[in-house]
């Protein structure tokens, strides 16, 4: 099994949606788009949601089924498992998974401004800067690695302080969402619904990921099954253009698609409004200045430990689904 994703063995919930998602492996043989199904994993309906609100899936000649997860060490699984074709993650899951074993390619590069990941205090907490969170614990959401992790790491490197100058812990989001809305949690390194979610229940931001402190780069993947079919391949250049045309509609209709959310997801308004705000825009292909920013991320977690074996960033890309 994987190695770095043992300890995220997947629950009963990831095992009916692997279930649910109906991954159909006679579409590997498939010559024409046609005829083929692509198993799109997703975490937290966020693909989906994208995708139902912009239409943008209109008109293709390929079928989509979807794989939903709570997080990413699931999905990555699944991908090792045949039972998605495409992973979606931040950089850094992407990066624990390469470590692990798990058999895919990064086809191509999610961009944002790094709002969307942040450390948040519970209301009228002593922690007023970086510099304050010496002796104190931090839980990170969600697996070990998480994009979260980074941030903590990073901005303690920043601040002069050492990794071992913080005592973490792991819980998945849902877990630490209850946990620091009954009060339990000091520091939550968080990200996305969880972060607006946090901040809903009286939590502050004491600092987030814009300005550099994380790369801001997601991954779309592919398993090297799928990218051993032509047509399935095909396809997935297809998708990944029309990601592109919804991540442009939601960033030009940031009110219909926190509309979508709420509809879809069942969010809060204002939390909805949040993750609107702070959704990917662009879909990017992998350049070497892409390769190169996530390199300097897989160096540090490397260097604390979190990231163990390395992983060249470069030779783990195919570039040639979306030039």
């Amino acid at each position: 099994m994987i190695r770095r994703l043992a300890a995220a063995a997947l629950s009963l919930t990831a095992l009916l949606a692997l279930t649910a998602c109906g991954a159909d492996s006679s579409a590997d043989t498939a010559t024409s788009q046609d005829e083929v199904t692509l198993t799109i994993g997703d975490q937290a309906k966020t693909l989906q949601t994208i995708f139902a609100a912009s239409d943008a899936l209109k008109g293709t000649k390929y079928k989509v089924k979807w794989a939903e997860f709570e997080g990413a060490a699931p999905l990555y699984q699944a991908v090792q498992a045949n039972a998605a074709d495409t992973t979606y993650s931040a950089d850094l899951p992407a990066l624990q998974a390469l470590s692990g074993g798990v058999k895919f390619k990064n086809v191509a590069a999610l961009k944002n401004d790094g709002h969307h990941t942040a450390l948040i205090v519970p209301k009228g907490s002593d922690v007023k800067s970086v510099k304050d969170l010496k002796g104190k614990t931090v839980v990170v959401s969600s697996a070990k690695g998480s994009i979260a992790e980074y941030l903590l790491a990073n901005v303690l490197q920043q601040n002069g302080l050492k990794y071992s100058d913080v005592k973490v812990q792991y819980l998945l989001p849902t877990d630490a969402q209850a946990a620091f809305a009954s009060g339990k949690i000091q520091v939550w390194a968080t990200f996305g619904v969880y972060q607006a979610v946090g901040l809903q229940q009286g939590g502050r931001v004491l600092i987030d990921g814009a300005d550099g402190r994380i790369s801001g780069y997601g991954f779309i993947g592919a398993s090297e099954k799928a990218l051993a079919s032509p047509a399935k391949k095909a396809a997935l250049g297809d998708f990944l253009k029309r990601l592109g045309t919804a991540l442009e509609w939601t960033s030009t209709h940031q009110d219909a698609y926190a509309d979508a959310i709420v509809k879809l997801n069942g969010a809060d308004a204002s939390v909805a409004k949040t993750l609107a705000s702070a959704a990917y825009s662009k879909v990017l292909p992998i350049t070497s200045e892409v390769n190169g920013t996530v390199q300097g991320v897989a160096d540090l977690m490397n260097g604390i430990g979190v990231l163990e074996p390395n992983v060249d960033v470069a030779k783990s890309a195919d570039t040639s689904v979306l030039k």
